[in-house]
């Protein structure tokens, strides 16, 4: 009798599925490579943040807003993300996220049936992250630091629901650049109390330790209340920024909305 093979491993899987220029990516992190493959790798960057700005010239002023994919429809944290969509399209602002299922689709979803303007800067995977429904533009970028730069790059605020590494990347970079100059004014809103208060209990001991200062915590603040996270946002926005008008697409660059 034939024995059967085994089945493959979710590494097997996943591997098997690695989109081009994530293995790229991959590769150009393992230590000095040719110069032919290293200009290779410039020009792939390069591309992708042309694709990026280009996709969300368009946007307007935004409010990105982070947290898992993993929390669906019926969860608290969902209804709470969807309810903070649509605060922050009250506020004027275009509601970004990372384009996902789960809580970016519920910030994505209040803005959207709200009647706001609805983004996603999408990340490629080995296991496909198709766009959520609620989007009225998207992008989708093939490198992490990429999506980045562009999801800070348009907005006035965070809103950091509860999340995983992704999530916390996110929020920590974002308090670095804060710290160190980088970006001036950013709130910060972390909702979900129960969630983040230990997370902000160990950023107390940061700074008793002397690590970081009582004012790189200024701009955050940590609430379960939508009313809260609004005017916190609204506060800062208010006192610090002007908004800057959607530009209009040029027909003659082949641009569009």
């Amino acid at each position: 009798m034939a024995v059967s093979a085994p089945p493959p491993t979710v590494s097997d899987a996943v591997s098997s599925k690695t989109p081009p220029l994530l293995d790229a990516l991959t590769q150009a992190l393992e230590g000095p490579k040719s110069r032919q493959s290293e200009l290779r790798f410039i020009v792939q960057v390069g591309w992708q943040f042309l694709k990026g700005l280009r996709t969300l010239h368009f946007v307007g002023s935004c409010v990105t807003v982070f947290g898992s994919a993993r929390f669906g429809e019926g969860h608290p944290y969902y209804e709470l993300a969807r309810q903070m969509g649509g605060r922050i399209q009250a506020l004027g602002f275009t509601v970004m996220t990372g384009g996902g299922p789960g809580l970016m689709e519920a910030a994505n979803r209040g803005a959207y049936e709200a009647g706001g303007r609805s983004v996603g800067c999408n990340i490629r995977l080995p296991f496909e992250q198709l766009p959520n429904p609620y989007l009225h533009t998207s992008v989708t970028i093939d490198f992490f630091f990429v999506r980045k730069v562009l999801l800070l790059k348009y907005s006035y605020a965070f809103v950091v629901m509860p999340g995983g590494w992704g999530t916390m990347d996110e929020l920590f970079e974002t308090l670095t650049l804060v710290q160190t100059g980088v970006v001036h004014q950013f709130p910060v809103v972390l909702m979900g109390r129960d969630y983040y208060q230990p997370l902000l209990d160990y950023m107390q001991q940061m700074i008793r330790a002397g690590t970081i200062s009582e004012t790189d915590l200024k701009l955050v603040c940590l609430t379960d209340d939508v009313d809260q996270a609004q005017a916190h946002i609204q506060a800062y926005v208010q006192q610090h920024y002007t908004i800057v008008r959607r530009q209009k697409p040029l027909w003659w660059l082949l641009e569009r909305v």
